[in-house]
């Protein structure tokens, strides 16, 4: 029976963790031994693990790394990182040198430069495998290049690379060691190899698996609006972070209010952002208006209830959450960037717009005002994302 490794950061509500479940279901238990290592020992969709998946971590905490008690625990484990095996030590250099190149570019990500030392701090297991899978960047990228005895090893990309902060320095080039680079879309791949031009025969587009029926039957599920509110509902879900630029979204919200429209916003998801985006919605009186409930474990019967989905981000990989929409048959609208431009035909399935308050606020307008069209790009994303299994022939031929 062959062996399997897949690492990753965290195990959390979010995209890259919820396409790797969806592989992980997609693999026959009788021919592969599968094995899970988390980086942060962290996430609470652990408890969506496939029975037959063996979670190497020690110690493991089933709480978001959003919340209060997972930021805590989150702290803890990078002291742990930090002070063992004299890693603080060992990557000072590394970690001056890459702070002040990031400096420079005026962006410090502070995760971006403690993903190496949280990777050499990870647990260490004798075991080979035939096959180890890095299926996020940063840590688990490191950790599967430095640290994991395979024969051979796959990495997955799910951002724009550069975008999202990340170098060949910050890397010390683990890219070059993978036998094979999996990006989720051509877009990331173009984003990938312009980083790495080395690796451009290895780098392979690797759509994210999507179950269509499991999906419509969680729709089904109990859940949902609870606040009986009769005007039209727009839905994002998303973490709060840069990336998604819910600010923008807000600003957006504050034209429709005062254009007098009866509609309301929620988000679901939780980030470092929520403290500065509920100052700014209570500083616009928008505190009826634009919600954020936090993360929910089925985000699925909000989507089959909501009139519009929106999803207004600076960058993305591949947007598991807009497959998702369009498996339900929303009209969604999306800004014009890296990801979203392969995810929608503009008045085909969706609408696309720049990313200003004035450009979301315009199309959502399009959309509240035209129920013809919200039906027709409806229906014509259902077409969209027909689940195709043999994506992971990609992956499993390696082997």
């Amino acid at each position: 029976m062959k062996k399997i490794l897949f690492v990753i950061n965290t195990l959390g509500h979010a995209g890259a963790e919820t396409a790797l479940l969806e592989l992980l279901r997609c693999m026959e238990p009788m021919e592969y031994e599968i094995s899970l290592y988390v980086l942060m020992g962290q996430g609470e969709m652990v408890h969506e693990l496939p029975q037959n998946v063996k979670l190497l971590n020690k110690r493991f905490d089933p709480v978001s790394v959003l919340s209060s008690e997972g930021k805590g625990g989150l702290r803890k484990n990078v002291l742990r990182a930090l002070f063992s095996r004299g890693t603080v030590i060992r990557l000072f250099p590394y970690i001056i040198k890459n702070f002040f190149a990031m400096l420079k570019k005026k962006q410090v990500l502070l995760d971006k430069l403690l993903w190496r030392a949280l990777s050499d701090g990870g647990e260490r297991f004798d075991a080979r495998f035939d096959l180890a899978v890095a299926y996020l960047e940063g840590g688990s990228a490191y950790y599967v290049a430095d640290h994991v005895k395979a024969d051979r090893k796959a990495a997955f990309i799910h951002v724009d690379y550069e975008k999202a902060g990340y170098t060949r320095e910050l890397d010390r080039v683990c890219y070059l060691g993978f036998d094979k680079v999996f990006t989720v879309s051509d877009e990331v791949r173009s984003a990938f190899v312009n980083v790495y031009p080395e690796c451009e025969d290895r780098t392979e587009v690797f759509h994210n698996i999507v179950n269509r029926e499991r999906i419509r039957s969680k729709a089904q599920l109990p859940g949902g609006f609870r606040d009986g509110y009769a005007g039209v509902r727009i839905l994002s879900v998303g973490r709060l972070t840069v990336q998604k630029a819910f600010e923008v979204s807000i600003d957006a919200m504050k034209l429709l209010k005062d254009k007098g429209e009866r509609v309301r916003w929620y988000v679901l998801g939780d980030g470092d952002q929520r403290k500065s985006l509920e100052e700014k919605i209570k500083q616009l009186g928008l505190e009826e208006d634009f919600l954020m409930p936090g993360a929910v474990d089925n985000p699925y019967p909000y989507m089959a209830q909501a009139d519009i989905y929106v999803h207004a981000s600076r960058f993305e990989g591949k947007s598991i959450a807009i497959q998702e929409a369009q498996i339900l048959g929303k009209p969604i609208l999306v800004s014009d960037c890296s990801g979203n431009r392969e995810q929608v035909v503009p008045e085909v399935d969706g609408l696309m717009c720049r990313l200003t308050p004035e450009g979301i606020y315009c199309g959502i307008m399009k959309l509240i005002h035209d129920e013809e069209m919200r039906i027709r790009l409806g229906t014509e994303a259902q077409k969209r994302n027909a689940e195709d299994e043999m994506q992971i022939e990609k992956l499993l031929s390696m082997i």
